[in-house]
């Protein structure tokens, strides 16, 4: 699993990460077939095959310390392909209650910035 610094020199790694897509997206998109377009959601997350997957970030608020992990979801598996900690200036905001979250916000401007992605 990569550390932040590991993942900031993965250029091909940053460019295949939906920054739009949350948990519960992934979950309805990979695990719920067809349910997305039931809500009306942007039709460019649709599921056609197999072969399709989501890169994405997901804040582990469950217990402290409380990690990032960037995850790679398709219709069969959940990957964890980097997990580092949540910076503390972001706990309150983001880990008021205990669960797993989206990334958005300032955590979300902060990733982005850390990673040079647009």
């Amino acid at each position: 699993m990569l550390t932040l610094e590991e993942l900031k020199k993965d250029r091909k790694l940053i460019n295949d990460i939906d920054w739009d897509i949350t948990p519960d997206m992934a979950v309805r998109m990979y695990l719920e077939w067809g349910n997305i377009w039931a809500r009306g959601e942007d039709r460019r997350h649709v599921v056609r095959s197999k072969s399709d997957y989501s890169v994405y970030f997901v804040v582990n608020c469950w217990s402290k310390p409380y990690y990032i992990y960037l995850i790679k979801r398709n219709s069969e598996d959940a990957v964890e392909l980097a997990k580092f900690e949540l910076p503390e200036q972001f706990h309150t905001p983001v880990c008021l209650h205990k669960g797993m979250y989206a990334v958005d916000g300032e955590v979300k401007e902060w990733l982005r910035k850390e990673l040079n992605a647009a």
